[in-house]
């Protein structure tokens, strides 16, 4: 198993992001599908999961709670507040009370008395960083979260939040499709030695080229609002599905494992966490550490996908103004 420093921990190169079991992608795996894919992850060697209170309105962390109690030893959890289900609607708020709520309920959901890694899952701009990160220190020191993480913000963020307590993750989209980390949040996180989590590194499944008709994708699926995967954007994104294929021919391995290998390959500090509902797709994605990409097959990939060659923004305009990231050109 290859391990990367994780914070102050050390895991496997690749995680499990848990969201997709109780949330995003449709009506979600029957609970028993979904506690198989717990159980099994662990069974592979899986040590890093990643849920958060939002997912599911509370239910990704109570079936982690509920399918993994008696195995909280043998997991590194992360999960997030901030943002969270209420009413049947998501609300981000970032007050120090709200933070704090968030978490006493995320402890309870999840059947444990700490957090390995706790995320503000968004910055709520109507409450300073340094607001939100303090409390969350508070909760440290209390002994209820070991260390802090950030989700989607930018490197003046980042910095910001450090100077009030040490960030240990920045929790960002990044994946061969999505470069927007490569304008200054990786180089951010290098220089102030925090690890990088990519989630949705297989592009939504995009990447895996398992996804080629949009129409079959059931009426809730959170890709149906996001514009790369609508009209004339999603027609000439699979387009480039052909290089990529024909590149993990040559590589030897899966496009899937072929997008992760490339984002393992951008940094020592960088860790994808691909969600999946199969059993197949755990040990595939896992697998994906032992594949060594050639820096012409590298460099080939770079020129087949990256912003100028990606077509539509990764989220709408509503979303989009809700987070605080570098942007390239409109993705």
């Amino acid at each position: 198993m290859h391990t990367r420093a994780n914070g102050s921990s050390t895991t496997p190169a690749i995680g499990l992001g848990c969201m997709c079991l109780s949330h995003a992608y449709g009506t979600p795996p029957p609970p028993e599908q979904a506690s198989a894919v717990l159980l099994k992850a662990l069974d592979l060697g899986y040590t890093h999961l990643d849920t958060a209170a939002l997912y599911g309105f509370g239910a990704n962390e109570r079936l982690l709670g509920e399918t993994l109690k008696g195995r909280r030893h043998e997991y590194f959890l992360a999960t997030k507040g901030g943002m969270f289900g209420l009413d049947g609607k998501r609300v981000i708020d970032g007050r120090p009370e709200t933070v704090r709520r968030n978490l006493e309920d995320s402890l309870r959901h999840l059947r444990t008395d700490v957090i390995d890694l706790y995320y503000l899952h968004r910055w709520d701009k109507q409450v300073p960083i340094e607001d939100s990160v303090g409390e969350v220190s508070r909760m440290v020191s209390e002994g209820k979260v070991r260390t802090i993480g950030l989700c989607e913000v930018s490197a003046p963020t980042i910095r910001k939040a450090h100077a009030v307590h040490p960030i240990a993750a920045l929790q960002t989209e990044y994946s061969l499709w999505t470069r927007n980390a490569e304008v200054a949040a990786l180089a951010a996180c290098r220089e102030l030695n925090i690890t990088f989590v990519a989630f949705s590194p297989l592009g939504r499944g995009f990447l895996t080229g398992e996804l080629r008709d949009v129409s079959a994708l059931p009426p809730k699926d959170i890709r149906l609002a996001m514009p790369r995967f609508q009209g004339d954007n999603f027609e000439q994104n699979l387009r480039l599905l052909d290089g990529l294929a024909a590149i993990a021919r040559e590589s030897g391995c899966t496009m899937g494992q072929t997008a992760l290998a490339w984002l393992l390959a951008q940094g020592p500090h960088i860790l994808p966490i691909p969600g999946t509902t199969r059993l197949d797709h755990l040990e595939e994605n896992l697998r994906a550490q032992d594949v060594q990409l050639t820096p012409a097959a590298i460099a080939r990939l770079n020129v087949l996908i990256n912003p100028n060659t990606v077509s539509g923004a990764r989220y709408s305009a509503a979303v989009q103004a809700e987070i605080d990231t570098e942007e390239i050109g409109d993705l």
